[in-house]
Parts: structure tokens; C-alpha cells; sequence
């Protein structure tokens, strides 16, 4: 399997002023986000604003990063649905496509009890050959993948790791500590790397590291050679900008910072809109402490 990386940006759609997908500022973007830190990208997350993108605009999306990338990192495509049939169909595309591995959320709205969880993972892996890694997220889902759900479906071979972000370190700690040596944790909040690396976690699917990604490569790489209080002190400085781009819906303040530091990411689709003056503000006097680490030419 390809090294898919342990600083992974789950990246946002640029969208044009008709609101069109802008595939060129989505494969300037990719790059950039490589070249500042970044081992690999999600496309079509949460952040990529998966709900409001096409099945046509997604599979776009995949080609047109992926043959921008080439073998400088990995692509990672967000394939995962409420429906097990439309999740499998998406991730046949992608593979197709030639991404390096697939996300799959946890069905939403639905809410599928954990046999029905493990049920409708294992029949996506089943599909595909793709590297396969679930994604927790139950402030979106409703519904959580539990620890003895995710150990169930680790021992399927191509089901390769999970995407935390429950920030349930109890139930993370079990996934840790119950699945198999190969199996890949990482955080799905940024304000919850350093504490998750610490008990066995590998690394981050990111939103901040569109803004400051060697910042973050450099915690990582800091904890990993053993130096926990500098990578406790670039943890601590970076958790005011963590915090500030939630201050509404993600990927609401992210776009917002991009568009503020020169990068034209555009509006978010609606249903959602961008932040209130207020939350604009919150996010203007925080970014304004910050060097950011994303090159805009």
C-alpha cells in the first residue's frame, strides 16, 4: 500500500463566481498545500463540501488533482454516503479514477445501529480494492462508529485505518489499543493531534494545515524525535487559529482565512453562507498573529 502520510489536508473546493467548481485553483491549491507540508489531500469531505457537490463534479474533482499531483502525494477521495449502494458506486468511480484510497464517513440521518455500521463498510471494502479508512464524526453523523465496531472492521484487510474526530479519547485509546499494529489512527481535529499522537495516534486529516501545514509538519516531526515540550509549545501557539476556524461551520472559516491571505477559494455553497461580521472579525484578528505557511504563487 502506498504511504498515504501523516499530515493529510482535508482540502476545501475552490468554487468560481457562477459558483462552478474551479478546478484550476483546485490543482493550484493542491499543490501549494504539498509543497507546505501537506504528505497527502481528501478531496470531497467535509471540508470539500461533499453535500453540495455533484457525483459528476467529484469525479472531476479526483481526475483533475490526481493528474495534477502525480506521485507527489496521495489523493484520498471522499467516497463514503448514508446509502451503502451510492457509497460502493462513488468508490468505483474513484478507483477508476486512479485515487490512492477512499474516506467513508458514517452513514447520516439514517442512523444504522453498529451491526448496520459494520455491515455497510465491509460491503464497500468488499467492492473495491482501494486502501479504505473510516471517518468518525458524530457532531455531523448523529450516529458513532464504537471502538468494538472499528476493531471488528479492522480485521477486514482493506479497511486500513479511521479518520477520529469524536474527540472521545477513551474510545479512541480502545481503537488504539484493540486493532492491529497496521491499522492507522489519526485525528480528525487538529486541536486533537499532539494528545492522540501521545497515546499511540498517527497523525492529522487537517483543516489548519491550509494556513499553516509546516507548522503542524513540524509538531509532528518534533514529537516523533522525542522532543514533547517543543512540540507541546507549536501545539499551544497553534490552538487559537485551531479553535477560531470553527467558529462557525467548517469549512465556512477556513475559505473565509484563504480568501483573506490571497488565495480566491471562493464562497461556500449554500446552504451554507460566509461568516457573520462578527465571526469575519474573530477570524481577522486571529490569522492576523499567525505566518502562513501556504505559498500563493
Amino acid at each position: 500500500m502506498k504511504e498515504l502520510g501523516r499530515l493529510i489536508t482535508a482540502m476545501v473546493t475552490p468554487f468560481d463566481a457562477a459558483g462552478k467548481v474551479d478546478y484550476k485553483q483546485a490543482r493550484k491549491l493542491a499543490l501549494a498545500l504539498l509543497k507546505s507540508g501537506s504528505d497527502g489531500l481528501v478531496l470531497s469531505g467535509t471540508t470539500g463540501e461533499s453535500p453540495t457537490l455533484t457525483h459528476e463534479e467529484e469525479l472531476k474533482l479526483f481526475i483533475e488533482v490526481k493528474k495534477a499531483v502525480g506521485k507527489r502525494g496521495s489523493i484520498i477521495a471522499g467516497t463514503g454516503s448514508n446509502s451503502t449502494a451510492e457509497a460502493i458506486e462513488a468508490t468505483q468511480a474513484a478507483e477508476k479514477a486512479g485515487v490512492d484510497a477512499c474516506l467513508l464517513v458514517a452513514p447520516y440521518y439514517n442512523k444504522p445501529t453498529q451491526e448496520g455500521l459494520y455491515q455497510h463498510f465491509k460491503a464497500i471494502a468488499e467492492s473495491t480494492k482501494l486502501p479504505c479508512i473510516l471517518y468518525n464524526v458524530p457532531s455531523r453523523t448523529v450516529v458513532s462508529i464504537a471502538a468494538e465496531t472499528v476493531i471488528k472492521l479492522s480485521q477486514i484487510h482493506n479497511i486500513i485505518g479511521i479518520k477520529e474526530a469524536s474527540g472521545n479519547m477513551e474510545e479512541i485509546g480502545k481503537i488504539i489499543a484493540g486493532t492491529r499494529k497496521s491499522f492507522i489512527v489519526w485525528s480528525g481535529n487538529d486541536a486533537d493531534t499532539l494528545p492522540m499522537m501521545s497515546i499511540g495516534g498517527y497523525g492529522i486529516i487537517s483543516v489548519a494545515s491550509h494556513l499553516v501545514g509546516l507548522q503542524i509538519k513540524e509538531m509532528i516531526d518534533k514529537f516523533l524525535a522525542g522532543d514533547n515540550r517543543e512540540a507541546a509549545a507549536i501545539h499551544l501557539n497553534l490552538m487559537p487559529l485551531m479553535k477560531v476556524l470553527f467558529v462557525v461551520s467548517n469549512p465556512v472559516p477556513v475559505k473565509y482565512a484563504l480568501n483573506q491571505i490571497g488565495f480566491n477559494a471562493g464562497k461556500p455553497r449554500l446552504p451554507l453562507v460566509e461568516p457573520d461580521a462578527k465571526s469575519a472579525a474573530q477570524i481577522n484578528d486571529v490569522l492576523k498573529n499567525y505566518k502562513i505557511d501556504l505559498p500563493l504563487t
